[in-house]
């Protein structure tokens, strides 16, 4: 449900990128139920969010803070600790007031008020319900400090620098230490000198020691400021500048200047970087889909086609080389091939909004009716949108004909669409 109120991000990098960082933290930390529901919402404020149930939501603003993965991951390791230690569960059980909307109203307007300043998730709401939202937003000193040492010992176990939260922290107040308003997470996770010094002194009782940056962070922060960014000419100025003075990667500028490139319509000069790129680390994924890409505006979708399903002989799994390769066979006009790579995909990560939307699409390029009601139905549900989800399913079972076994899987979902609609109006 929480889904329908906020635009997501479908860079396929930018979420396998976390989702893998993610995997790593949970594991250390204190969550005992490990499956976690992301969300990557393009927004550039600063800004991570988690909510019951495991949803653990990431502005792509959060890229352009941190100075490397341990700060980046410091945040998520904070996360983490809010779920495990069920704060936002905990201070809702102290509400008294019967007045609180359901569960799913709540979970709805929490994501809503984290990913879009707090205003428009508190207008959803009555003025009460509101009031109690909000002080369930803004979690408390004690939960904070709790998170603190809790996000803190997750990084130590990962292998992370402990000091990496109060740097990220310090890097936060110092960018927005002049403005009116400050960032979200800022209001619901309240940062003081005091509590940037607590966690300085709590890091210095861990050994002092290197800890090495991870290059595909530095990728992945180039891809956010893209996505952000409106005018790609001046971007491949500004990383060409970066690689002639100061970079805290040449890898990541390079790889944002080919980027632009290629937006920007100069190709010769992108070919040159991205084959500069691949000869660093020929086997980067990031780097083939990057050259795919260019090959596809290039109008050379063979040589894409091929190059994509040579790296997916490695990596069958990649969620980003199996969604890249089906947005090229789209473009080419190879509809087929695009449903056949979708479909099996859909299999593998059957809660991914993205890759249902690119198969209803390719669906009805094919003019495959029956499949393009089913995907679309997925989609709807993905996002909690039930009513049309159920609306899908109803057309495609008017065209379903002689097929008992097609017959049988949607009449199955319409019964799947009728419990969860019965599940969120019983919270």
């Amino acid at each position: 449900m929480y889904r329908s109120q906020v635009r997501t991000s479908s860079d396929p990098l930018l979420h396998e990128y976390i989702e893998n960082l993610l995997a790593d933290l949970v594991q250390y930390s204190e969550l005992k139920d490990h499956r976690l529901d992301l969300l990557v919402v393009p927004n550039p404020t600063i800004n991570a969010f988690a909510v019951p149930g495991g949803v653990i939501g990431v502005h792509t603003g959060l890229f352009l803070y941190a100075g490397d993965e341990d700060q980046f991951a410091s945040v998520l390791a904070h996360e983490l600790a809010h779920l495990s230690q069920r704060h936002y569960a905990r201070s809702r059980e102290k509400q008294s007031n019967s007045s609180i909307p359901t569960m799913a109203g709540i979970l709805a307007s929490l994501v809503l008020a984290a990913t879009a300043g707090g205003d428009a998730g508190m207008a959803a709401l009555t003025a009460t319900q509101a009031a109690a939202l909000d002080s369930q937003l803004r979690f408390s000193r004690q939960n904070e400090q709790e998170a603190d040492r809790i996000g803190m010992l997750t990084m130590v176990n990962a292998g992370r620098n402990p000091d990496a939260g109060a740097q990220m922290f310090e890097r936060m107040l110092r960018e927005t230490r002049y403005r009116s308003r400050p960032p979200e997470f800022l209001l619901t996770h309240p940062v003081t000198e005091s509590r940037v010094a607590d966690a300085r002194n709590r890091a210095q009782r861990y050994p002092k020691r290197q800890y090495n940056s991870n290059e595909e962070f530095y990728l992945m922060q180039v891809r956010a400021r893209l996505a952000h960014e409106t005018n790609y000419s001046i971007a491949a100025k500004r990383f060409a500048n970066e690689l002639e003075g100061d970079t805290p990667s040449m890898l990541g500028s390079r790889y944002g200047l080919a980027l632009s490139l290629t937006e920007s319509g100069r190709y010769d000069d992108a070919r040159r970087n991205i084959n500069l790129l691949l000869k660093e680390k020929p086997d980067h994924i990031a780097f083939h889909i990057a050259a795919a890409k260019l090959d596809a505006k290039e109008k050379k979708f063979d040589q894409a086609q091929n190059r994509l399903q040579k790296q997916l002989q490695y990596s069958p799994q990649s969620h980003s080389l199996n969604i890249a390769l089906a947005e090229i066979l789209m473009d080419a006009g190879r509809y087929a091939q695009a449903e056949i790579t979708l479909k099996q995909h859909s299999q593998r990560r059957p809660k991914d909004e993205y890759t249902w939307y690119l198969l209803a699409e390719v669906h009805g390029l094919a003019g495959d009716i029956l499949g393009l009601h089913q995907a679309r139905a997925e989609y709807f549900i993905l996002n909690g949108i039930f009513d049309k989800a159920r609306r899908q399913l109803e057309n495609a079972l008017k065209i379903t004909g002689d097929d008992q076994y097609t017959k049988a899987l949607i009449q199955q979902r319409l019964l799947d669409v009728a419990r969860m609609i019965k599940e969120v109006d019983m919270r």
